[in-house]
């Protein structure tokens, strides 16, 4: 089983309008898709479509916790969420005709130190059963910085390998407790080591140097050509075939879930990264975030390219 942690969870409203937004008026919906919401949630229904057994936990409250949790059970998924006093968030997608997006991201309530401490006093029976825990995107208000470090903490004292996808300065503590992947972007490379990346040399060089601080595999999407991956075998990157991107929000999260279904299922740290880029094309073709049509992944699989780069 692959357990996901999203402890800022919302409700994601994607509103389809039949025509431009225009400020200062009345707009009518023209259709309204609600679905759980946090990058965590994406990379459960990814994993789920990869065929794993997934329970997603995190920190839920209120009607709108409720309601996450029914949406979570909808898609299959087991719900093991600690509960907090405060109203789950909304998030608010507005797509119009012309395929722009507009996005209203609610912060969230605030969670209590007891709320949180009740919660990873609990996660040890939470990830009981689980091959792998994956531990994504932002933290709530009132969560120390740190609680990410203490998750991972948790997971390696369980014996579970743990994927951490985060930023700033949740994912410069956690890393300090060592997960066993970490998936940060340049941006973030920059942040952590206080450099400006010129070149993708730049790039597997800080990768590298994670590797050595005792991250078992680092891995970085490049976009359209692929994704790097440094780990004890050596530095790779996957190349996937050129294909008609129709959406790219949420393939981040698709490539965390290929790798945790990598974990549980074994696989070696180069084929699960060929797998990755083949499950993160594949919802690339997807207009839904956090979907994709297994049909995709199988026909990109065996045309992703491995290469060995150092």
């Amino acid at each position: 089983m692959i357990t996901t942690v999203t402890l800022n969870a919302s409700i994601d409203k994607a509103y389809h309008m039949d025509q431009p937004v225009v400020g200062g008026t009345v707009m009518r919906v023209h259709a309204v898709k609600n679905s759980a919401g946090g990058k965590g949630l994406n990379v459960a229904r990814v994993a789920k479509i990869c065929g794993s057994t997934v329970q997603a936990t995190g920190l839920v409250g209120g009607f709108n916790g409720s309601y996450l949790e029914y949406l979570t059970q909808q898609d299959g998924i087991v719900s093991n969420f600690g509960h907090i006093a405060g109203e789950t968030r909304s998030c608010i997608n507005i797509l119009d005709e012309r395929f722009s997006s507009t996005e209203f991201l609610e912060p969230g309530c605030e969670v209590s130190a007891q709320e949180l401490e009740e919660y990873l006093a609990d996660f040890p029976r939470i990830i009981a059963q689980s091959d792998v825990v994956t531990i994504s995107g932002s933290l709530p208000k009132g969560v120390p910085t740190h609680t990410y470090q203490t998750l991972v903490d948790l997971c390696k004292q369980a014996n579970k390998p743990v994927i951490l996808d985060t930023s700033g300065e949740a994912l410069r503590l956690g890393i300090a407790a060592q997960p066993t992947m970490i998936k940060p972007n340049q941006d973030e490379i920059e942040a952590l080591f206080n450099i400006s990346v010129q070149s993708r040399a730049d790039v597997i060089a800080a990768a590298q140097r994670l590797h050595q601080e005792g991250i078992a595999q680092v891995v970085i999407s490049l976009g359209g050509d692929g994704a790097l991956l440094v780990c004890e075998q050596g530095t790779y990157q996957a190349i996937p075939p050129a294909i008609e991107v129709a959406n790219t929000v949420g393939c981040g999260d698709s490539m965390v879930a290929a790798f945790a279904v990598g974990f549980e299922r074994a696989m070696s740290a180069p084929d699960a990264l060929v797998y990755a880029v083949a499950v993160a094309s594949a919802a690339a073709l997807s207009s839904c975030t956090g979907q994709y049509d297994p049909a995709h992944r199988d026909e990109i699989l065996p045309k992703v390219e491995l290469r060995k780069i150092a």
